[in-house]
């Protein structure tokens, strides 16, 4: 074949394929069989294999490219992405409606009504029509350059057929269908479940190996038009359709001047959503005209031509087949409801928490209750109410045990306190197994690699009893282990190796003392330079630390009392981990100094408790709440109302790459 016929049956190749991708991903109207489809794909392969500088980065077989990234890049918007008000009922429709009429001077104008897909937003930029860059949302002024995983998703055009400059938002989102799939195979290879499709979709675009993304079914549906360069869009529907003739998988929508046929379209909606294929958790209701849209502008925190109409919390009634009981690392009783399962927001519910005794007597719940369940917030499920009219006397009380389920230890109820703990503090494995997870946990030693399946194993085979166990583990006993390889049980030495280096406050707050948080710790080992000296503080002592309290103080005597505590901490001296309290000046920055940092949002790169350590390392202090005397508000991922206050105190926004830098 001729360089020219070779480069001609490549286009064309590409040309085909991309029109099947289109028919079965966008359209969902296929017109081959997928073997039919899979010897297009085989035949391009062979082509660009045998000939790698005809491989254009638009090519369908580009999709999914090759090494794990080490990080994602930051992007600023060019537009910054801004939150929706919601409204809740007819009357929250209305009032937007009038109040736009009121902004306009008018009441002669169109809205749309589109679905509100729960996904992860996206932001698609096209240069010549050539797909260039894909973003995440980010706090809505930086997001992350996510491109490598946005190219799997097979409904988005790699090539435009026009050859223009454009930007598209989208929704990016796992079907229904596709999640339960997901979940099914994570499920055998026993891993983590996901909760529902929108954190299986926004755990899927942030995978720094874009081979894991796209083997997750992701699509995207297009909802705004944000950019195009060939002529004025005056209408949101138009920009819509023009999406939608480029080849973009298009949101439904309707367009109507009707402020009943909006209510009409909402209420409609909330008792069909089951019957879509993927999760939506309203709809949104937008001006059309694009020039009105400017016009009306946005306040500092959401546009004023939109608003979201969210779906009430959707509920269900089941039956309390039981009540059962969890032990947590202190000790505390925890009572949940055994549900008939039920689908529920997306996934199938089969319990739910009642908190304490007092909650279960304030709801009235028995054992054979017929209850109305509702996930909160659309994730944690939890009983709401008692059908009292469908009892049949068959119903039973529920009574807190007298004795631990677990280690059948003594059960008690502190004066004060609404929750039961079991006493055996020593002895209770549910104890014990929670304390080592404690202990682990990124906040407290962080222990990578060392997780809740290693340590059931660990338990169950007697190989350690408490944490300090851990630190004379032998590579070899690992490998006795189910699906511990020679490479996998090194890493889990080296890690727990490790974590011998973390400082003392880390050492502190892993102890899993009652009432000792992160911050706590931390003061601790300022005043307390060792774990010997901490151990033999008295009340008194402590309680003359500003800020330590009475609770707190008896809290600590008792631990460092109790003798199988004393037991642990003697075996974790002898296996080389007692640290030190380490003056941390060195890391102070004199700017810093007495500087108050408040926090909103997700952080990608370390926690907010790491976030905290490192602007009080750096001689700073961090409040909970805006207010004029702060002195930075760092923003990170979906950013709470406290960005708003700050924007209106004049208080400085940094996100995470400026706060990273002002620390460093």
């Amino acid at each position: 074949m001729s360089q020219q016929g070779l480069t001609s049956r490549l286009e064309q190749l590409r040309d085909k394929i991309r029109y099947h991708e289109y028919r079965y991903f966008v359209l969902d109207s296929p017109e081959i069989s997928d073997a039919e489809f899979d010897q297009l794909i085989k035949e391009l392969q062979r082509l660009e294999a045998q000939n790698p500088q005809l491989i254009t980065p638009d090519s369908p077989t580009q999709r999914v490219g090759g090494e794990p990234l080490p990080g994602f890049r930051k992007v600023e918007h060019k537009r910054q992405m801004l939150s929706l008000d919601n409204a809740f009922n007819a009357s929250g429709i209305i009032n937007f409606a009038n109040r736009i009429y009121r902004l306009a001077g008018s009441e002669q104008l169109d809205f749309v009504v589109e679905h509100k897909i729960d996904g992860l937003s996206a932001i698609l930029t096209y240069q010549a029509g050539i797909l260039i860059q894909g973003a995440t949302r980010g706090n809505g002024l930086i997001g992350e350059d996510v491109t490598e995983n946005i190219k799997t998703i097979r409904s988005i055009p790699l090539k435009l057929p026009e050859r223009i400059d454009l930007e598209v938002r989208g929704e990016v989102y796992i079907s229904k269908k596709d999640f339960a799939e997901i979940n099914r195979e994570r499920l055998e290879a026993g891993e983590a479940l996901f909760a529902n499709p929108r954190n299986a979709a926004a755990g899927s675009i942030r995978q720094l190996d874009p081979r894991i993304a796209a083997e997750r079914s992701l699509s995207l549906m297009a909802y705004q038009l944000v950019h195009y360069e060939r002529e004025e869009i005056t209408s949101h529907a138009r920009a819509l359709s023009l999406l939608e003739g480029l080849g973009f998988k298009v949101n439904w929508y309707r367009k109507t001047p009707l402020v009943d046929e909006l209510i009409a379209c909402c209420q409609d909606w909330t008792k069909r959503r089951d019957d879509l294929p993927f999760e939506i958790d309203g709809l949104v209701i937008k001006v059309d005209d694009l020039n009105l849209r400017r016009e009306l502008g946005s306040t500092a925190k959401s546009p004023r031509w939109a608003i979201a109409y969210k779906f009430p919390a959707q509920q269900k009634v089941t039956i309390v087949e039981d009540i059962i009981i969890s032990v947590g690392r202190t000790g505390a009783l925890t009572p949940s409801a055994r549900l008939k399962p039920v689908q529920l927001a997306g996934s199938t519910v089969s319990r739910a928490t009642l908190h304490n005794l007092d909650e279960i007597k304030r709801k009235g719940v028995k054992i054979g209750d017929s209850v109305l369940v509702q996930k909160a917030g659309d994730v944690i499920p939890e009983v709401v109410k008692v059908i009292t009219d469908k009892r049949t006397g068959a119903e039973s009380d529920f009574v807190m045990p007298e004795q631990c389920p677990v280690c059948g230890g003594e059960v008690l109820r502190e004066e004060g306190e609404a929750v039961f703990r079991c006493t055996n503090i020593t002895g209770c494995p549910a104890q014990r197994r929670e304390g080592i997870l404690h202990f682990i946990s990124r906040n407290a030693m962080n222990i990578e690699g060392v997780g809740p399946a290693l340590i059931d194993q660990l338990l169950a085979k007697g190989m350690i009893t408490d944490f300090a166990d851990l630190y004379r583990l032998k590579k070899d006993e690992l490998l006795s282990l189910e699906r511990m390889a020679d490479k996998s049980a090194g890493n889990v030495i080296k890690a727990i190796a490790a974590s011998k280096g973390r400082p003392l406050h880390r050492l502190i707050f892993a102890l899993g003392i009652r009432h000792v948080g992160s911050g706590v710790a931390r003061v601790l080992s300022q005043n307390y330079p060792s774990l010997d000296l901490l151990a033999e503080a008295t009340s008194e002592e402590l309680v003359a630390i500003e800020e330590i309290g009475p609770v707190i103080a008896a809290s600590i005597v008792s631990f460092f009392k109790e003798r199988n505590n004393r037991e642990v901490i003697a075996k974790m001296k002898k296996n080389g981990i007692m640290p030190e309290f380490r003056p941390e000046k060195e890391q102070e920055k004199p700017e810093l100094v007495g500087k108050r940092f408040v926090f909103t949002g997700g952080l990608s790169s370390y926690s907010r408790a790491e976030a905290k350590e490192r602007v009080i390392a750096a001689g700073g202090k961090v409040t909970a709440n805006i207010s004029k005397n702060t002195d930075y508000l760092v923003a990170g991922e979906n950013p709470g109302s406290k960005l708003v206050k700050a924007q209106q105190l004049g208080v400085l926004i940094l996100d995470q790459k400026k706060f990273e830098e002002l620390l460093t």
